[in-house]
C-alpha cells in the first residue's frame, strides 16, 4: 500500500458512502485513478466491505455487555464448536478468541438486564464445555472508525 492508497481508504473510512468524486477530489487525483485504485483495493481484500452503523438502543438491544467465557477441555475441536455456534446466535455483536485466562470475549446487546441473564444463565452456561463465565456490562461504547489508516501510517514517517 502507498500513500495514495493509504488516502483512499482513510477517505472511504470517514465515510463509506462518498462517491467516487467526492473521493477522487478529497485526495486529489482524477475519478478515473480514485477508481481504478478503489477496485485494486477491493481486489487485494484490503477493502473487503462496508457496515452499517446503527444505533442499538432504538432498536430496542439498548445493554450491552463483554462475556468473558472459559472452555474446559480446551482442544482445538471444543474452542471451534462453541466459536462457531455463539457468532450465529443473534445477540451476538463480536466473537473475540483470546489467549490468557479465558478462552473468548463476546459483545453481545440484548434489550434489558433479564435479557443479559437469560443469555448468560439460559445459553452460555448451558453448554458442556463452558466452565467459567464473567460478565462486565458496557456503559458506553465508542469507536474509532479510521483505525490509523493514514499516508504516515503507512509510510512510517
Amino acid at each position: 500500500m502507498d500513500e495514495l492508497d493509504a488516502a483512499i481508504v482513510a477517505a472511504l473510512q470517514s465515510d463509506a458512502r462518498k462517491t467516487n468524486r467526492e473521493v477522487a477530489a478529497e485526495v486529489g487525483v482524477s475519478p478515473t485513478t480514485a477508481l481504478d485504485r478503489t477496485r485494486a483495493l477491493r481486489r487485494r481484500g484490503v477493502i473487503r466491505g462496508a457496515t452499517l452503523d446503527v444505533d442499538l438502543r432504538r432498536l430496542g438491544r439498548g445493554v450491552q455487555a463483554l462475556i468473558a467465557v472459559r472452555i474446559r477441555p480446551p482442544s482445538r475441536r471444543h474452542i471451534e464448536a462453541f466459536r462457531d455456534w455463539v457468532s450465529r446466535l443473534p445477540d451476538v455483536l463480536g466473537v473475540f478468541v483470546v489467549s490468557g485466562d479465558d478462552d473468548f470475549v463476546i459483545h453481545v446487546a440484548v434489550p434489558d438486564n433479564d435479557s443479559l441473564y437469560a443469555f448468560v444463565i439460559d445459553r452460555l452456561t448451558q453448554r458442556a464445555e463452558v466452565a467459567n463465565v464473567r460478565t462486565t456490562v458496557v456503559y458506553e461504547h465508542l469507536r474509532n472508525p479510521a483505525i490509523g489508516i493514514t499516508p504516515d501510517a503507512i509510510t512510517g514517517r
